[in-house]
């Protein structure tokens, strides 16, 4: 009996054996470029104009693979998303871009396939952010005075207005190259889009205003 409980230990142990193997942590950081879109309804303001404006984002990672070509990965990550502002008509000259900087935390399951050194993957998830901080910059123009000032200051956020927490999906598809034994490069392409507006509803006529941002990163990893 007891041989027969030894025999079933080893070969159970020889079944996880594979498993261990392919189970690895990795740490790393990336950078890169953002481009968001802040999606609003303007209602009758016909002379408002919301354009989409580039940023910057940076993260550190956190990745545990459980087999080859499938893992989770958690971020904490800065990034802006941007947008600029223009008037036309008598407000003509009014153009001037907001920062918004955004802390965030995605949380995603990792696909990948492909070779040893080279493989593609592709990222699936959700993130929770929050509004950290906004910038004005550009320039005023009043009608009245006939005259164009600039701007430059911080955005001062309002309780009963701005809505900081931020919630969506989150997603990208990119390609790593395995240059040494336990280092990794990586460029990836993702998209985050929010569920949540940037504004509370607190008016009369709704005014719901959502980012979708684009990010471009490339970056590294240590794989242990």
């Amino acid at each position: 009996m007891k041989k027969s409980y030894l025999l079933i230990i080893a070969l159970c142990t020889l079944m996880l054996l594979p498993e261990r193997a392919q189970a690895q942590w990795r740490l790393g950081a990336s950078g890169g470029a953002t481009y968001n879109w802040y999606c609003i309804d303007t209602h009758y303001q016909n002379d408002f104009h919301y354009d989409g404006a580039w940023g910057w984002n940076a993260a550190v990672f956190g990745q545990y693979n459980f087999k080859d070509w499938f893992g989770l990965r958690a971020e904490i990550e800065a990034s802006e998303r941007n947008y600029r502002f223009r008037r036309s008509g008598i407000y003509a000259g009014t153009n001037y871009i907001v920062r918004n900087t955004y802390v965030q935390l995605p949380v995603m399951a990792q696909f990948s396939f492909g070779g040893q050194k080279v493989r593609g993957f592709v990222n699936a998830g959700v993130y929770a952010g929050y509004w950290a901080a906004g910038q004005y910059k550009g320039t005023l123009y009043d009608p009245m005075l006939e005259k164009t000032s600039s701007v430059d200051a911080p955005y001062i956020f309002q309780d009963k207005k701005d809505q900081r927490g931020d919630f969506g999906l989150a997603g990208g598809l990119g390609i790593e190259y395995r240059f040494l034994e336990h280092w990794a490069l990586h460029a990836e392409g993702r998209c985050y889009y929010s569920f949540i507006s940037t504004t509370k509803q607190y008016m009369e006529v709704k005014d719901y205003r959502y980012n979708t941002t684009i990010g471009m990163n490339v970056g590294f990893a240590y794989i242990f």
